[in-house]
């Protein structure tokens, strides 16, 4: 049950922004200080709060703290396709709007959640919020997702993340035509401190490296086949919005807001195709793929016929 608790102001915060001195006095992050007073449930001195507003000395705070979040995922009834499924691995064709995990960030529903819904045993290993993920997808990013079953599946194939010898092959819409059609982007990314939620280039990021080509140039657009040679959060985001040509829908990374609706886009125009491992115990060399799921086919033939 959620608490509802006082808090004096610290002499050392008077002055500051009334979201920074929640996440202080409370431990909570930025971004969960601000959801907080976006709900209401946060006063000066018996007077609601918005984010920017400034602390002054001799005021009390009063804050609703909400209840700790999951941290194992719940079974839920949630039809996600099952590319392939063997006693060590599952492959799923992710939807959008599915979360790879439970998250502080995220209250929606998940893949381990979808997939311990249907029965399906995952591995016992990894944090308990995260048991059998070996890598992710952005919630709004659909396409091939390999979870671990077993013990050996799920050290095996976190190795293979790390030594770099998966192959992740992603199709993305852009904006506008890239010159060269064909390329590498090298830039390091990092969290955005402006905003918690975003990532950007940043000089003391982790290193990135995106290539990318083109398949197909349309009116104001190009379909691109991307090879992700590292794979961090918001990787191919991050980069095309970099060089100016952000996914198409992705209006977190300054995609056009008009052309999203006018595709009927809510997520970005982004898709992982396929995905080929060394399958753990049998040494053999296996590849998934994933078809491109409705809302991403409409918006492609779209913008194809120039309807918007």
């Amino acid at each position: 049950m959620a608490d509802r608790r006082l808090y004096p102001i610290p002499e050392s915060l008077v002055g500051e922004r009334v979201d920074a001195v929640i996440a202080r006095v409370t431990g909570l992050s930025r971004a969960a200080s601000a959801r907080i007073i976006d709900r209401g449930e946060a006063w000066l001195d018996g007077k609601t709060v918005s984010r920017s507003d400034r602390v002054a000395a001799g005021q009390s705070l009063e804050v609703v703290i909400p209840d700790p979040p999951r941290t194992s995922p719940i079974p839920t009834d949630i039809d996600i396709p099952i590319l392939y499924e063997d006693a060590d691995i599952v492959v799923v064709d992710k939807p959008a709007g599915l979360a790879a995990h439970p998250s502080l960030n995220f209250e929606g529903p998940d893949v381990l959640g979808a997939l311990m819904g249907r029965g399906i045993q995952l591995s016992a290993y990894g944090p308990p919020e995260r048991k059998g993920i070996v890598h992710r997808l952005d919630v709004g990013t659909s396409g091939c997702m390999v979870v671990a079953k077993s013990e050996l599946a799920y050290s095996v194939l976190k190795q293979a993340f790390r030594d770099r010898t998966v192959t992740k092959i992603y199709h993305a819409l852009v904006q506008g035509h890239p010159d060269p059609l064909a390329g590498t982007i090298d830039a390091p990314i990092g969290r955005d401190h402006r905003h918690q939620w975003k990532m950007g280039i940043r000089d003391d990021g982790r290193h990135a490296i995106t290539h990318y080509e083109a398949i197909e140039a349309m009116p104001g657009a190009s379909l691109l086949k991307i090879h992700l040679e590292t794979g961090r959060t918001h990787q191919i985001r991050v980069h095309m919005a970099a060089v100016g040509h952000p996914c198409v829908g992705d209006d977190m990374y300054g995609a056009d807001p008009q052309l999203s609706r006018a595709l009927n886009l809510s997520r970005q125009w982004l898709h992982a195709v396929s995905l080929g491992f060394t399958h753990p115990r049998t040494g053999e060399w296996v590849e998934f793929h994933a078809p491109y799921p409705d809302d991403l086919a409409n918006a492609l033939g779209l913008i194809w016929k120039g309807k918007r």
